[in-house]
């Protein structure tokens, strides 16, 4: 189905999901349906909110960004941390605002948090976020996995390690397991039934080239000297960091790689994120309606 056969049967009015793996083609979608519908591009990217990774977290363009209103696209700064919570608060007022909202992104728990609802759960002291950076620092995952229990461990991506310190940090600082406080999670935001959710399924091969075309033109876009921006200021353990192709960018600006070793690296790191988020959206989007990204 092209797109705009998809767009022919949105509603004028009701708030629209989109999600999928990176490089399937959402913020295109996105940028289709607010020049045929009206609406406001609202991020729902959780490395897009970043200030200094534009071109590596694939951030709409400023061209794109003049073709339509975006919202919550790189209002954080790196050196900030961000949570769903965060960006829970960030987009209420947007909700009430008048203007019918285009949601878009990668991040899953995002979705979930504003069509599911989200659990209050108490900020986590810095102590317990600086033993948890650190654990991290030292390749310690196993570690925290060891302190968690199984119904923990079957609700969250065990080979993220975002996730996984997240799921200790609460441990720690309440005393209480992440399952246990999303189950006194509060009414959602947004009902699903109420708006046009689609997923943008992508076939393995199809988007795995894409991943690799799209690494050379963020390199020709000027990844580079994006990378050298940050250079000054990189901090591995920083949420922002995550950018993917952001430490193999600046590897090679340590001379730890050659350009044509990081960019191999790095596409690798995409295509990997890639799978650990269809395999997300595949187990818990079912109630989403399927687009075939590569037939748009």
């Amino acid at each position: 189905m092209h797109a705009q056969p998809v767009i022919t049967t949105l509603d004028n009015y009701r708030p629209i999901l989109i999600a999928g793996a990176t490089a399937s083609g959402k913020s295109a979608l996105a940028l289709k349906i607010a020049a045929e519908l009206g609406g406001v591009i609202v991020n729902a990217d959780a490395l897009q909110v970043y200030d200094g990774w534009r071109i590596l977290t694939a951030r709409p363009s400023m061209q794109e960004e003049w073709q339509a209103p975006h919202l919550l696209y790189g209002h954080v700064s790196n050196q900030a941390s961000y949570s769903v919570g965060d960006w829970l608060r960030d987009i209420a007022p947007i909700l009430v605002s008048g203007q019918r909202p285009i949601i878009v992104g990668g991040t899953g728990l995002y979705f979930r948090a504003l069509t599911e609802g989200l659990a209050d759960i108490p900020p986590i002291p810095n102590d317990i976020r600086a033993s948890s950076a650190q654990l991290l620092a030292n390749g310690q995952i196993s570690h925290m996995l060891e302190a968690l229990d199984a119904a923990t461990k079957s609700q969250i991506d065990v080979q993220n390690p975002m996730r996984v310190s997240r799921a200790w940090e609460i441990l720690q600082a309440t005393g209480q397991s992440i399952v246990e406080w999303h189950a006194q999670t509060a009414p959602p935001m947004m009902a699903l039934n109420n708006c046009d959710a689609l997923y943008l399924a992508s076939p393995v091969e199809w988007l795995n080239a894409r991943l690799a075309l799209r690494f050379d033109m963020m390199i020709n876009a000027g990844a580079l000297d994006e990378a050298q921006a940050n250079l000054e200021y990189w901090n591995p353990d920083l949420r922002s960091s995550q950018a993917i192709g952001a430490p193999e960018m600046i590897a090679y600006l340590h001379g730890q790689y050659s350009l044509e070793q990081a960019k191999a690296f790095a596409v690798t790191a995409s295509r990997q994120y890639a799978k650990r988020q269809r395999t997300w959206f595949r187990k818990r989007m079912g109630d989403w309606r399927s687009i075939a990204a590569d037939q748009l």
